[in-house]
């Protein structure tokens, strides 16, 4: 009686928290309401945040560098995309100006809940200096202030993915507790203490919960946050005009390298090129701004990929799968059973089909020559060392956006010109091609040689049965 006692006690004590939370919760709606915080809209924002933290650091003055000297001249780059560093450094350019609009655009959804009649109009402000550079609120900070804003973005966005997590375990530690008090197969005195032990959790898991919704971008001034999100984005956005050479930016920091600058062709405003030698920009050319209409919309447009590319035909991911399935086969030919190969042979567009057909006439059923199997091995590997890596960036590059939309923290390290996107249909074709005629003849090799292996060791076997002798 006094267990039961006790457990009604308790089941009145959690209900009364729990008509506590919701009216506390039902308080915090009215106080966000009046003071207009953050609230709830802290974790799509935190998510934002981090895009822009990746961005920027996307233009560092070492990223671009990187960008000439390893993303443009990647060999499978070289061999199947484009050779042309204006077009490629044109891609890569208009990659980030996408990933930047598609923020914006976020963005622009949170600035109309604002109290800030400038930040309501962020979606035209914003595409107004995309195309004339025009800032009338002196919205974009100097790099110095950029970097001091950041630190205080990624706090914001640690503390915000901590908070996150706490109000998942405080979820899953009530629903411990309620599952625990509905049960009834639970010896009495050590359901007391599992009971105690866990509204002890669930107390102090609501401190936490309090502390970090104090700290992080929960109780921040909505307009607040939202002032630093438009202002952000203005500065990366002159970040990126600047290390692409877009507009009618004159000047450079100093610390920008040199060798990292990036600015228009004469020919098209969307072809860049590095500057190799020092910079020298010319009075008219200081003077020459360069008129970009619907900035954005003429960037989206260069990543269209024309029909020629496997993306043009809706085939980047699909080659991609299987350039990464012949890998494995090449690397071991021994392990490949015939149902292994018919599923190969199955995931073959009928094109690359009709050319493995063609490459295979005329060639012998025998694949018993050691030398023409290792030439097969050498001239397969050098194609895998190009194709490869744009293979598995294509790979890459797709999950990661689609982790994207589960993490705070996007990881878009691969740019589309490094992947199958941009690769001629044809090229690609003849070189998946090549790989297969090679497979199949080391395929082939590998079962003759254990063929020959075991009827060997066969014969060796019987020479010394001694049931066979004299």
């Amino acid at each position: 009686m006094a267990l039961e006692a006790w457990l009604v006690k308790a089941k009145t004590a959690i209900s009364n928290t729990l008509r506590t939370t919701t009216t506390t919760s039902s308080t915090t709606k009215m106080y966000s309401k009046r003071s207009h915080v953050v609230g709830v809209l802290a974790f799509e924002i935190a998510g934002l945040m981090s895009k822009f933290l990746h961005l920027w650091q996307s233009l560092s003055d070492k990223n671009v560098v990187r960008l000439r000297n390893e993303a443009t001249s990647l060999e499978g780059v070289r061999k199947i995309v484009s050779n042309d560093d204006n077009f490629l450094l044109g891609l890569a350019c208009a990659e980030v100006v996408e990933n930047l609009r598609i923020v914006g655009k976020s963005v622009s959804r949170l600035c109309k809940r604002s109290n800030d009649p400038s930040l309501q109009c962020f979606d035209q402000l914003f595409e107004e200096f995309a195309n004339s550079g025009r800032d009338s609120n002196r919205w974009e900070w100097s790099s110095k202030e950029m970097e001091v804003k950041l630190k205080k973005i990624d706090r914001y966005v640690t503390l915000t993915a901590s908070l996150h997590k706490e109000i998942d375990e405080l979820s899953d530690i009530e629903h411990g507790l309620k599952k625990l008090l509905q049960c009834s197969d639970v010896e009495q005195l050590i359901k007391e203490k599992k009971i105690i032990d866990l509204q002890q959790k669930v107390f102090w898991q609501k401190q936490e919960v309090k502390y970090l919704k104090e700290t992080s971008l929960w109780s921040r001034n909505f307009d607040m946050v939202a002032l630093l999100l438009a202002r952000s984005l203005f500065t990366i956005l002159a970040r990126i005009k600047l290390v692409f050479g877009i507009g009618s930016t004159v000047s450079l920091p100093r610390s920008l390298s040199v060798s990292a600058t990036v600015y228009p062709s004469d020919n098209s405003i969307t072809s860049c090129k590095f500057v190799s030698g020092p910079l020298q920009m010319s009075a008219s050319h200081c003077e020459k701004e360069v008129q970009i209409q619907k900035f954005f919309e003429s960037n989206s447009k260069l990543l269209v990929p024309p029909p020629t590319t496997l993306g043009g035909v809706a085939l980047s991911l699909h080659y991609a799968n299987l350039i990464i399935v012949i890998e494995k086969m090449i690397r071991s030919p021994q392990l490949v059973g015939i149902d292994a190969r018919d599923d190969l042979y199955g995931m073959l567009p009928t094109s690359i089909r009709m050319s493995l057909r063609a490459r295979l006439k005329g060639i012998g059923f025998s694949a018993s020559d050691p030398v023409l199997a290792g030439e097969w091995r050498d001239a397969l590997g050098r194609i895998l060392g190009w194709l490869s890596p744009l293979a598995h960036n294509m790979i890459k590059w797709q999950s990661e956006r689609s982790f994207e939309q589960q993490s705070l923290t996007p990881k878009t390290n691969v740019l589309l010109l490094q992947t199958l996107y941009f690769a001629n249909q044809t090229k690609t074709e003849a070189a998946i091609t090549e790989l297969l005629v090679g497979l199949n003849y080391i395929w082939r090799f590998e079962r003759e040689m254990n063929a020959k292996a075991l009827l060997e060791f066969s014969n060796f076997s019987g020479n010394i049965n001694p049931h066979n002798s004299g």
